[in-house]
């Protein structure tokens, strides 16, 4: 991994990959170095924010001595279960592209855990990595100009839920009444969170 300044009060740790910085981001949580103040992982990076005035030689040298696993499983984070009506407008279609048909499509998606692994593009938006891996599809074509608040899509190795209406090209394959953000507690899905899809009418 290479460790590079960013200002005076930050160090990016850039990995070969989201496994490594999963288990990069799992390490510096576990034995967070002296002054290390918030972890934010990336797809192939990880920021270390850390306290004015330390030393940032120190926090690289220990950064480069923790023992990182490979590993890019669960964590012993929080655990949240959210339902989801599965008829999204996308859902026979991804059925078609994996082959499992539409109800393979939500036995698959409610059927293994999912991580989440950094956040991204609107406040509350998790990207989910770890589930089962017959649900990589590409994303759309054609991008939507709009698509409703908790909207559950794929995309890629990712799944994830549509915090607020925005624009997205991702396969969207149900919905949720869940809150993914609010300006007094945050984010639902905080990273290294576990995430279970239960399946609802």
């Amino acid at each position: 991994m290479k460790v590079l300044p960013c200002g005076d009060s930050g160090l990016l740790v850039e990995v070969d990959g989201l496994p490594e910085v999963l288990a990069l981001a799992d390490a510096v949580r576990a034995a967070p170095p002296a002054g290390v103040l918030d972890v934010v992982s990336a797809a192939r990076t990880v920021l270390l924010c850390v306290e004015p005035g330390t030393d940032l030689t120190e926090v690289r040298r220990a950064v480069l001595d923790l023992d990182v696993g490979a590993g890019a499983g669960l964590s012993d984070g929080e655990r949240v279960e959210i339902e989801v009506v599965y008829d999204g407008p996308d859902l026979e279609e991804v059925g078609e592209l994996t082959g499992l048909g539409a109800d393979g499509v939500v036995a698959a998606h409610t059927g293994t855990p999912w991580r989440a692994a950094f956040g991204g593009f609107a406040p509350g938006f998790a990207y989910l990595v770890g589930g089962d891996p017959r649900l990589e599809v590409p994303r759309r074509q054609v991008s939507r100009t709009s698509v409703p608040p908790g909207s559950v899509g794929l995309a890629g190795e990712f799944s994830g839920v549509y915090p607020r209406s925005s624009p997205g090209g991702w396969q969207l394959i149900g919905r949720t009444h869940a809150e993914l953000w609010n300006i007094d507690r945050g984010a639902l899905l905080q990273p290294g969170c576990t995430v279970e899809f239960k399946a609802v009418r």
